[in-house]
């Protein structure tokens, strides 16, 4: 059984920042893609940002020069530090994954998202 667990959500002032972290636990055997979406009341879940194992990112022209995506592989773990947050940044994020498990089989896997908002 494999797992996504976020953690680092919260409430923060405009302007401020936080860090979410994702952690791949279980029967993983290696991680391929990791991303970061989201999903504000009323609106279609969105991609935040995205990281290949190799280091290739991408990301959402709303977040870009704000959000930094990063992983650390030997930790199965990703991480998106969030700064200059805005109150449009408020919504549940989530993780996503393509994982190769023990067995070697690959699927895509959904934390259960974290709540981010940002008001004064």
């Amino acid at each position: 059984q494999v797992q996504l667990v976020e953690s680092g959500g919260g409430l923060v002032q405009p302007g401020g920042s936080l860090r979410l972290s994702c952690l791949a636990s279980g029967n993983v055997d290696s991680m391929y893609s990791m991303a970061w979406y989201r999903q504000a009341p009323g609106k279609q879940r969105e991609l935040v940002a995205e990281i290949t194992r190799g280091g290739y990112t991408n990301y959402a022209d709303s977040v870009k020069g704000r959000f930094t995506i990063s992983r650390d592989n030997a930790k199965n773990t990703a991480y998106l530090e969030m700064n200059s947050l805005k109150p449009e940044d408020t919504a549940v994020y989530y993780c996503n994954s393509r994982i190769k498990n023990v067995a070697s089989i690959i699927l895509d896997y959904w934390g259960q998202g974290t709540q981010v908002t940002v008001s004064s």
